[in-house]
């Protein structure tokens, strides 16, 4: 357990890890993978848990004012998509301290951006300021 919601870790797989983040597609594991591990970081990657059930239906009304609704077939992908939780084995990782400290670098080199990690820039531009940009 964190100290606080700020450096969250848990166990993933059976490794104690930081938790990078929670809840992701299988698009961002891609690209959150491959910044990482060309950082030299260790990626553990694991389903996340189900979400939580909705609450439980009020008391049902008397029989007598019920209609009868015929019943569709519900796709449980469709309700529940696929996400994962995106884990380092170094326990000391915190990605907004990497990213604003200028400690993660593209496979080319550059430092990560936070438009990059966030991926709304396709090119890490770390030598323009972000008060120029």
């Amino acid at each position: 357990m964190a100290i606080n919601q700020n450096h969250p870790f848990e166990e993933l797989g059976g490794i104690k890890c930081a938790v990078v983040e929670r809840n992701v597609a299988p698009e961002r594991v891609k690209f959150l993978k491959e910044v990482l591990e060309s950082n030299k970081f260790e990626v553990v990657v694991v389903p996340s848990p189900p979400p939580k059930g909705a609450a439980k239906p009020a008391a049902p009304a008397p029989a007598e004012s019920v209609v009868p609704v015929e019943a569709s077939p519900v796709d449980p992908e469709t309700l529940a998509p696929e996400t994962f939780t995106v884990g380092v084995t170094d326990v000391t990782f915190n990605s907004t301290n990497a990213i604003f400290g200028r400690l993660l670098h593209t496979a080319d080199g550059h430092v990560i951006t936070r438009d990059y990690w966030l991926q709304k820039a396709t090119v890490a531009y770390d030598d323009i300021p972000y008060y120029e940009s």
